[in-house]
């Protein structure tokens, strides 16, 4: 079962995301959208409760520098992010220890990626372990994530590692 079947609120969604990194249109203005470092997405002072709004908001999110915009072919509208754009809500393990292990991962807005040599875990500037979902957007893990993964980590010089797909990632 995926894990976006489980999550259940993005089923019927198309996963291909829409070309946004060869969109370029002039900035169109300022948006009052905020992301939250909780990840819940707030326009005009109110949640955004359609999880399928968000999810397509999602997808035309780009980042710039340290600036992120929603944008359209022809539309480019600055938009705020408190910390990270998404957050990771489920893990799922299989194959657990060794170079045999795999970690599937999930966000709040339903991309669904393994954690290997492309999706690394790093720690930002605070230590606190993201990873980059794509295109320099990337994901914070969730409380739940963060101690699931934490639990199979093992101490080695310098921090807290696991493996996934072959790949060492640092969680601490």
């Amino acid at each position: 079962m995926s894990l976006a079947s489980q999550l259940g609120k993005y089923d019927g969604m198309p996963s291909r995301l829409p070309p946004v990194d060869q969109w370029n249109p002039e900035l169109s203005g300022d948006m009052d959208m905020v992301i939250t470092s909780g990840g819940a997405w707030i326009h005009e002072g109110d949640p955004i409760r359609r999880d399928k709004l968000v999810r397509l908001f999602s997808t035309i999110l780009k980042r710039e520098g340290d600036e992120y915009f929603l944008v359209t072919p022809v539309e480019k509208w600055r938009i705020k992010v408190e910390s990270t754009p998404f957050q990771i809500v489920l893990a799922q393990i299989t194959g657990q220890g060794g170079a045999s292990q795999f970690i599937r991962l999930i966000t709040n807005t339903g991309d669904e990626f393994e954690l290997d040599g492309d999706h690394t875990l790093f720690l930002n500037e605070d230590g606190l372990p993201e990873v980059e979902v794509r295109s320099q957007l990337n994901a914070s893990l969730n409380r739940n994530v963060y101690y699931q993964l934490a639990e199979i980590a093992n101490e080695e010089k310098g921090g807290f590692f696991f493996l996934s797909n072959g790949a060492k990632q640092q969680i601490g």
